[in-house]
């Protein structure tokens, strides 16, 4: 048994996931875990560089994070940084803070690695789910588009530089949407899909499409009528492709107060539109009969990967 702690740090929210796992079993005993939004990709689109804002933001949730880890007494830890670090000029001032607090160096993973990690952590502890699978993760600055089989074998990868950060801060900034800006990001997310078949990412092929990260259990949380998260419920859920798609215009015709009165968090209700169009776009392209919901993601992936 080894006890282990991962960080998750995306262009939207930083994670933390301590558990307990023996690879020999195949077992994973989760003792904490924890969200902080901190839009850490703010405006990293349109300047280049992380904003002191967002890093002080960042620290601050990390400084919380290094305290649960000295109390669980862990083996093994990995941090984990994805697309705002990669797209940003100061991501050495970045790595110096992270370093400070947690005692490791954060890792700066590449879009492909981040894909797997995405994938094993979300089709780990999946059963009796027919193959191949496509695993879809949006996060803030870029989405990771994955195809398996059912063994948690990755047989194409891709990430694509479109999230509900970076789309909404270039494409969506009114509130709501205009029916123009919905119409430009719509050609811009098709565009960075139509690239996929490229990659031999074939998500049509795919018998499951499972969907994971904080758009997609969002989406899945006002689906189920939840005004407070729960994770036993989310995880696991299944949705027809048409309910999701109904959601999504709801959500894009909506202002950020008014999704926030559906339980959606501040942090995420000024993004969740992008994300949720995200989610729509790929859907139109699986032939899966539905959506089912992983809330276990790269996170999981990051901790076995350590174990």
């Amino acid at each position: 048994m080894t006890r282990v702690a991962a960080v998750d740090c995306g262009t939207n929210t930083v994670k933390l996931l301590v558990c307990d796992i023996d690879k020999a079993a195949g077992t994973q005993d989760t003792l904490v875990r924890e969200l902080r939004i901190v839009r850490l990709g703010q405006d990293v689109d349109r300047t280049g560089r992380l904003a002191d804002e967002a890093l002080a933001r960042l620290f601050a949730a990390v400084d919380e994070y290094a305290a649960i880890v000295t109390e669980h007494h862990v083996d093994a830890l990995r941090f984990v940084a994805t697309s705002a670090v990669r797209d940003a000029s100061n991501a050495d001032v970045f790595a110096r803070g992270i370093e400070e607090r947690l005692g490791v160096a954060p890792e700066v993973v590449s879009g492909d690695e981040e894909a797997a990690l995405s994938y094993d952590g979300a089709t780990r502890a999946l059963v009796d789910v027919p193959g191949p699978i496509a695993v879809l993760d949006i996060g803030g600055g870029s989405t990771e588009l994955i195809v398996g089989d059912a063994h948690g074998h990755v047989r194409a990868a891709r990430s694509l530089d479109i999230g509900s950060v970076r789309v909404t801060e270039r494409l969506m900034p009114s509130d709501p949407p205009t029916a123009d800006e919905i119409s430009a990001a719509r050609d811009v997310v098709d565009t960075a899909l139509d690239t996929l078949p490229s990659y031999d990412v074939r998500v049509g092929d795919a018998r499951t499409l499972v969907g994971t990260a904080g758009t997609v259990t969002t989406v899945a949380a006002v689906l189920l009528g939840l005004t407070t998260y729960d994770r036993s419920r989310v995880h696991g859920a299944r949705f027809p492709r048409a309910d999701v798609d109904v959601l999504v215009e709801r959500l894009l015709a909506m202002t950020v107060a008014e999704r926030e009165a559906l339980g959606i968090p501040s942090g995420r209700s000024d993004v969740i539109g992008a994300g949720a169009l995200i989610l729509d776009r790929v859907l139109l392209r699986s032939s899966a009969p539905d959506l089912l919901v992983s809330d276990s993601d790269i996170l999981d992936g990051i901790a076995w990967s350590v174990a």
